[in-house]
């Protein structure tokens, strides 16, 4: 699919008001330069598959815009961040520098925003994460160039903490990856959870085996274990906990089993649990639109990953609209993009002073759909309308 406005077209439509003695400003309009977003969206290795919905989810909003952003021409430019951050970074400041984008949108991994971060707010361009939401941005790390369509990575593990504390289980385990994400998965779930957690296992992100760390789990026979594993990671830990005869230990996680991760679990993820902003179940018109479309455009069912990328071109169109197609302005800009005025296929959405979301979090399960494909569904709210808990911590400086 061409995510290109021709130029063609816009030439087009510029004569055509000039000859029928429209106002001026609407030709100059027309023939202003493309809005050029750079879409940091994995592409390479393993945890492809996530970086992949990103992408998908982002290209079907510009589908729905006619791959305009506000009125304006748009061209996205696709970037491998490789899941390197030194490869991150040079192909970001490449996009910057050579290309000229407007904004940097995408990303799924912390490790990688973090490495882009400095390099984008400090050219004074516009970054907004649709994955990854590391807890030091939303603090005392706040940036007035920088927004998330997704949430605080703590907050979709603390759903899971409520969980396992309101269902009464006294003895926990956690295995999660050993990066600034996985550590906040671990504060996340702590911060509701107040049981005894048995044992804490961190494992290398490129870890692919889990055999010693499952050989422990049967062990210690824990009330039950709480994992964050992205990617090509949960892939491998859901088939393995099953085939290790472990499916009795209830496995409560996030972004372990979801839709990029499904179609390769299959029936092994039946059942199990996890929090989240989003499932394709969510009963709100924008959303039955999405994962229709998105359906019908690429043949599977979406993650959340599609979900908040869809959002961003949304929220994107609707602040490039309030401007008038205006980049120049920054703080005008930004003023309308905090304003978020888009239909999001969450339902309620809107950004804090930290600019993160303030949304509603819901406890999921996985279940297979009677087209036998697999998707998240949404069991019950475990927080409405929350604003995460580092938001207090920001003292957004002047940019």
């Amino acid at each position: 699919m061409s995510i290109q406005f021709g130029r063609r077209q816009a030439l087009g439509l510029a004569a055509g008001l000039a000859t029928s003695g429209l106002a001026a400003p609407l030709v100059a309009r027309a023939q202003a330069a493309p809005v050029k977003i750079g879409l940091v969206a994995l592409a390479s290795g393993p945890a492809a598959s996530l970086g992949n919905h990103l992408r998908d989810g982002f290209q079907l909003g510009m589908r729905h815009l006619e791959n305009k952003l506000g009125g304006r021409a748009a061209e996205v430019l696709l970037i491998d961040d490789e899941l390197r951050p030194d490869a991150a970074v040079t192909k970001v400041r490449a996009a910057l520098e050579r290309d000229k984008v407007d904004a940097v949108v995408g990303v799924v991994f912390s490790n990688i925003l973090a490495a882009i971060m400095r390099p984008v707010t400090e050219s004074q361009t516009f970054l907004i994460s649709t994955n990854a939401g590391p807890s030091p941005f939303a603090g005392r790390g706040c940036n007035p160039y920088f927004f998330a369509t997704s949430y605080v990575n703590d907050q979709n593990h603390a759903v899971m903490g409520k969980a396992a504390q309101d269902a009464g289980y006294g003895r926990v385990m956690l295995l999660v990856p050993n990066y600034q994400a996985g550590r906040d998965s671990v504060a996340g779930f702590k911060s509701e959870y107040k049981g005894t957690i048995v044992d804490e296992m961190y494992t290398p992100l490129t870890q692919m085996d889990f055999s010693a760390e499952l050989a422990r789990i049967a062990a210690a026979r824990p009330d039950a274990v709480f994992t964050f594993m992205p990617g090509g990671l949960g892939v491998n830990l859901v088939r393995q906990y099953r085939q290790a005869g472990l499916a009795n230990i209830p496995f409560l996680s996030a972004f372990t089993v979801d839709e990029a991760s499904l179609p390769a679990q299959g029936e092994a993820a039946i059942g199990f649990q996890t929090g989240t902003t989003w499932t394709p179940t969510l009963p709100n018109e924008q959303n039955a639109r999405f994962v229709r479309d998105f359906e019908a455009q690429f043949n599977y069912v979406p993650a959340s990953y599609a979900a908040h990328a869809y959002d961003a071109a949304m929220l994107l169109h609707s602040a490039i609209g309030k401007t008038g197609g205006n980049l120049a302005d920054k703080a005008a800009l930004r003023a309308a993009i905090k304003a978020a005025d888009f239909r999001s296929v969450r339902g309620r959405f809107a950004f804090g002073a930290n600019h993160f979301p303030v949304q509603d979090f819901w406890l999921a399960k996985v279940a297979q759909r009677p087209d036998g494909k697999f998707q998240t569904e949404h069991v019950s709210k475990v927080y409405d309308n929350v604003t995460d808990p580092f938001a207090a911590q920001c003292r957004m400086p002047a940019g």
